[in-house]
């Protein structure tokens, strides 16, 4: 790893959580002592809980959790509060990097409410003086059968054509880890799986290997999660970072 300092105490906020717990296990196989925070163990970003402690003699916080409610003004208040109280404890203490997890698009999907509260979570920490680095992710493969139900209408699936580029939570974490570990990169990386799908056929895709009987129906009109698609909306750039696990193999692996 480069520029990796061993031994670092590194303070995963949302660190009971799908990326989260993976990623406090990577960072401790490395060395570091990483601890995970959440409301179950007495830190709660929002109220300020807990968080003098927890960040004292942290060198880098990871913020990776996310917002209990998708409502348009609960979401912008988790992260505008959470973020603010975060940067304001980490001065305090001295924290030299903090690293967010964002999603990639996040600029092109105004119209939903999740999406402004992650952009303004992303100008909260980039305006601050704490140096810091964004991973904006594309969606996770463990997120997929969710947006197939979001999307049903009786028994079919409606869903737009739009390109998709999903990532393995393991392959999430793993990135995350890494850019916690180097210099701070004041800036943005974006990270994506290794492979590029239609979305109604990666919903297909998904269905069938569940034995799901529910039928996929393409509408390019159709929107996802409230936000109308252009081709490339949800996929990254070409600077992308790439997860190594594949479609196919994470979902025999998690059908089996």
């Amino acid at each position: 790893m480069k520029n990796e300092r061993s031994g670092m105490k590194i303070v995963v906020i949302g660190g009971s959580g799908l990326i989260g717990s993976k990623l406090v296990t990577k960072l401790n196989e490395h060395g570091h002592q990483a601890v995970a925070a959440s409301p179950n163990s007495g830190v709660d970003a929002v109220t300020g809980e807990g968080l003098a402690e927890v960040l004292e003699g942290a060198s880098v916080v990871v913020d990776v959790s996310n917002a209990p409610s998708w409502e348009d003004s609960a979401v912008m208040r988790f992260f505008e509060t959470s973020t603010r109280n975060l940067l304001a404890y980490e001065a305090a203490a001295g924290v030299g990097h903090h690293v967010a997890l964002s999603v990639v698009g996040s600029e092109r999907m105004l119209e939903s409410g999740y999406f402004r509260a992650k952009i303004a979570q992303e100008n909260l920490i980039r305006n601050s003086s704490i140096p810091y680095s964004i991973i904006r992710a594309t969606q996770f493969f463990e997120f997929i059968k969710g947006i197939a139900d979001f999307s049903t209408i009786g028994n079919k699936v409606i869903l737009p054509t739009a390109l998709i580029q999903p990532i393995a939570a393991e392959d999430v974490a793993s990135a995350t880890g890494r850019i916690a570990m180097g210099a701070p990169i004041n800036g943005i990386v974006e990270i994506g799986g290794a492979e590029q799908f239609h979305l109604d056929e990666l919903i297909r895709l998904s269905l069938a290997a569940r034995k799901d009987p529910r039928e996929v129906v393409a509408d390019p009109q159709a929107r996802y999660y409230g936000v109308n698609l252009s081709e490339r909306t949800l996929v990254p750039g070409d600077d992308v970072r790439l997860g190594e696990m594949r479609f196919e193999d994470w979902l025999r692996r998690s059908t089996s």
